[in-house]
């Protein structure tokens, strides 16, 4: 008995049909979807330049740049006690080195 007033509980339950909607649609509201933007252009290719063997060779005679005279000092300190320089001939390196 129980079985079958579950069954029919189950099958009342299917007829009666749904009772929420996962979403409210107004009556009057367009249920088309809003248009899809445009796809965004391709992206563009450029063939890279292929070194010719004919071509000059391309020299940059620009000097490299020159650190600060702080980094010099440090650098010379550095090195002066990588070559285990004691303090005091550390200073007399690193015044000859920076300049």
């Amino acid at each position: 008995m129980t079985r079958f007033s579950i069954g029919l509980v189950l099958l009342a339950t299917l007829f009666v049909g749904q009772a929420a909607h996962a979403q409210y649609v107004s009556p009057g509201a367009s249920r088309l979807a809003p248009p899809l933007p445009a796809p965004p252009p391709p992206p563009r290719i450029e063939v890279p330049q292929v070194p010719q063997f004919d071509a000059p060779p391309r020299y940059n005679f620009q000097p490299l740049p020159r650190n600060s005279f702080s980094d010099r000092v440090t650098k010379c300190l550095d090195d002066a006690a990588a070559a285990g320089l004691g303090p005091a001939d550390r200073g007399t390196y690193a015044r000859s080195c920076a300049n």
